[in-house]
């Protein structure tokens, strides 16, 4: 929207000074001649040019100057009001010193095309030249421009710096709940965990059936450690020591075979531009879905395929498990993860049993590739 209204805007002040420019050029008094059209064409095309002065400054500088050299030369006697805006946008985009060089260019050759149109008194020809560049309002037009540079500058640095700030507070937040729940947590994790382990293990040197209730807390244990780890390196990722993404998941690959699974690891597609958020929600599909096969598939293999497609990442899981279509799986609390992660980057997940048994999650996930 904000491009729409600078181009209506550049281009109503074309128009307007191109209109300025004809009717000086209509009232002032000069003998008729063959160049007359020529003279009006480039008096209309010097104001149109502006038209192009916010996406090239130079160009439209060199034009509006080529211009008014032109019908100077051509006989008309009209001040060279579209140079002056020309200069007042070069030196807001910061051409400087082009247009400083280019301005001394026409104070030179104004004065030589007002004596080519016919007059050969070099004083009337420099009053001419004069009054046509106003030496005044070019250096009005050029302080103009490039005292709204200055200001723009300034803006975006205030934005930047309004930016860093929120971004630093965000960090230092970040940190605070890490900390919180580390002093909070983790001691009492590890505290269930390590009695859990214990108690496992006294009651099997004693020979003794282990509850299943007890087997079940170990587990807890184990994995809630693991995920508020996961967490604390999340919270506490600063950018030097990025979190897990798909260069990871062969360790989880390799780390599901040491458990005596046979999985296997399938990429296809040519793998560019993958978004940072993409990347840990595809990592913690495939984490969640061979989690979830090692603890209640009751499987013997596992196939992992990572599809990199051009507008998204397929992530497929397939286990040869206990699951039948006929019983409906109970979503419990990783595949509600994976539904939230996926759902919020604006994808789509599956994860049901398989008809020739086992069961499969198929996440896609939209990937933008647009630089």
């Amino acid at each position: 929207m904000r491009t729409v209204r600078a181009g209506v805007t550049d281009w109503a002040i074309a128009v307007c000074v191109t209109a300025a420019l004809l009717v000086t050029g209509l009232s002032k008094q000069h003998a008729a001649t063959d160049l007359d059209p020529v003279g009006y064409t480039l008096l209309v095309a010097g104001g149109l040019a502006l038209a192009a002065g916010r996406r090239a400054p130079v160009p439209v500088l060199a034009v509006t100057g080529l211009c008014a050299v032109g019908y100077q030369a051509a006989g008309f006697d009209v001040p060279a009001v579209a140079y002056l805006f020309a200069v007042y946008a070069a030196m807001r985009a910061g051409h400087r010193v082009v247009t400083v060089a280019a301005s001394v260019t026409m104070l030179v050759a104004l004065p030589l095309a007002a004596m080519a149109s016919g007059l050969h008194d070099t004083g009337a020809a420099l009053a001419q030249a004069r009054g046509a560049l106003e030496l005044a309002w070019l250096i009005a037009a050029g302080a103009a421009g490039e005292a709204l540079r200055q200001a723009e500058r300034r803006a975006d640095e205030a934005e930047r710096t309004r930016e860093e700030t929120a971004r630093r507070r965000a960090d230092e937040e970040r940190l605070h709940i890490a900390r919180e729940l580390h002093d909070s947590l983790t001691h009492q994790i590890s505290v269930i965990k390590v009695q859990a382990e214990v108690a496992v293990h006294v009651a099997r040197r004693r020979g003794e059936q282990v509850p299943e209730a007890l087997l079940a807390i170990r587990e807890a244990g184990r994995e809630a450690a693991r995920e508020l780890r996961a967490t604390l390196e999340a919270l506490r990722d600063d950018g030097v020591n990025p979190i897990r993404g798909l260069d990871h998941v062969p360790d989880l690959v390799r780390r599901a075979r040491a458990t005596g699974l046979d999985a296997t690891l399938t990429i296809e597609g040519h793998r560019d531009g993958v978004p940072a958020a993409v990347d840990r929600t595809a990592y913690r599909i495939v984490q969640e879905s061979l989690t979830n096969v090692a603890r209640h598939a009751c499987a013997t293999t596992a196939a992992v395929r990572i599809d990199h497609r051009p507008d998204a990442l397929v992530i497929q899981v397939d286990d040869d498990g206990k699951a039948t279509p006929d019983a409906a799986p109970v979503p419990g609390v990783g595949l509600l993860g994976m539904r939230e992660r996926v759902t919020a980057l604006g994808g789509r997940l599956r994860a049901e049993p398989r008809g020739e048994g086992g069961f499969t999650v198929h996440a896609e996930l939209p990937v933008d590739r647009t630089p």
